[in-house]
């Protein structure tokens, strides 16, 4: 989706010649974080969270799927399934929410309210696995949140690398039916089939690795060897993972219900601060559910154009609140720059986890 910058920024009348510098600054700062709360009500009606098993057939089948795969350094591979499939056989899949068709008719990324963007693997989600890549996370034993996941490839990687539970949440019910499950299944399936490798022949996960990566080649124009069917419950790291849908208020008021009520050592958002209108809900989302002492991991580009947000106005909204303080992980130099930021509560005093 081509985006064009139109956020206004209403501006006070101001005699700049009475004014320093930091006070013209703060009036600036107040008056970005005004706009932000005049234009915080979502176009469309909210929509109502709800839970997701991981299959709704026992016997799901990746077979005849197509998928790519992401290597990056020493991470594991990540397998997530083709965008451009979804786009051909759309008439043929469960969609109640005709997101797929409505997408198709508009050609467009982003149908605010509607549809989120959650079938496209967006760029700064790369970044965010480069850092986590370069900084050496493992998640061993934490409590991880993949928030506004889309097609998961963050929760998948934490999954992989010994989180003791991962909870996927996308604003589409479509795209966690259509692919935040079948990715993970994907992920889970060849970690069953590389252990089997590994235990036959008695080698390492490194090597094991490679052969992942091997798998997915296609050579001499021969198709790669269909999946086999997948029984959940023979799914051991299925069974740490939670799937939810819906908007993030309503996501948040289910899981207050539950008992004991979750609370994340880590929460991925990726590429999610591109509508003002979000802001308090996000806010408020990561205020309640992230643990004393962890981190949120918000990978973002610059601005949004034609959508109205970015890490500049996103980070004016944090600091106006006073819950979390940020900072810059990394800061791309190229084309519209792009970003990964970290929030932690402003009364933590630990330091990014290495």
């Amino acid at each position: 989706m081509s985006f064009c910058f139109n956020f206004d920024v209403p501006g006070q009348t101001t005699n700049t010649d009475n004014v320093d510098g930091n006070e013209l600054q703060n009036s600036k700062t107040c008056n970005a974080a005004e706009a932000i709360e005049e234009k915080t009500t979502p176009a469309e009606p909210v929509k109502e969270a709800k839970e997701h098993p991981p299959l709704s057939d026992p016997q799901f089948s990746l077979m005849d799927v197509v998928a790519e795969t992401v290597a990056i350094g020493t991470l594991p591979p990540l397998h997530f399934l083709n965008e451009t499939v979804f786009e051909k056989t759309a008439s043929e899949r469960d969609d109640k929410e005709k997101i797929l068709s409505r997408t198709a008719k508009q050609r467009s990324d982003l149908i605010s309210g509607v549809y989120e963007g959650g079938l496209k693997v967006w760029e700064c989600t790369y970044d965010l696995l480069e850092l986590i890549e370069k900084e050496g996370e493992t998640f061993g034993g934490k409590a991880v949140l993949d928030l506004g996941c889309g097609a998961g490839l963050l929760g998948i990687l934490a999954l992989k690398r010994g989180a003791r539970l991962i909870h996927f949440q996308d604003y589409n019910s479509t795209v966690i039916e259509q692919l935040t499950v079948p990715n993970v299944m994907l992920n889970c399936q060849e970690d069953d089939d590389v252990d089997g490798e590994d235990d036959k022949e008695g080698k390492g996960k490194g090597v094991c690795k490679m052969k992942v990566e091997e798998k997915q080649e296609v050579k001499d124009g021969s198709p790669p060897a269909k999946k086999k069917a997948v029984d959940p419950s023979q799914q051991p790291l299925l069974a740490k993972c939670r799937f939810f849908s819906g908007d993030w208020s309503t996501f948040l008021a289910l899981v207050k219900k539950q008992e004991p009520q979750p609370k994340y050592d880590i929460i991925f958002t990726s590429e999610t601060i591109y509508n003002t209108a979000y802001y308090p809900t996000l806010h408020e989302t990561l205020h309640k559910l992230l643990a004393p002492g962890g981190l949120v991991y918000l990978s973002t580009k610059s601005h949004y154009f034609g959508v109205g947000g970015g890490l500049h106005l996103f980070e004016v909204f944090v600091e106006q609140r006073g819950v979390f303080s940020v900072d810059h992980l990394w800061d791309g130099e190229d084309g519209l720059q792009r970003h990964v930021v970290v929030l932690r509560f402003k009364n933590d005093k630990g330091h990014l986890s290495q």
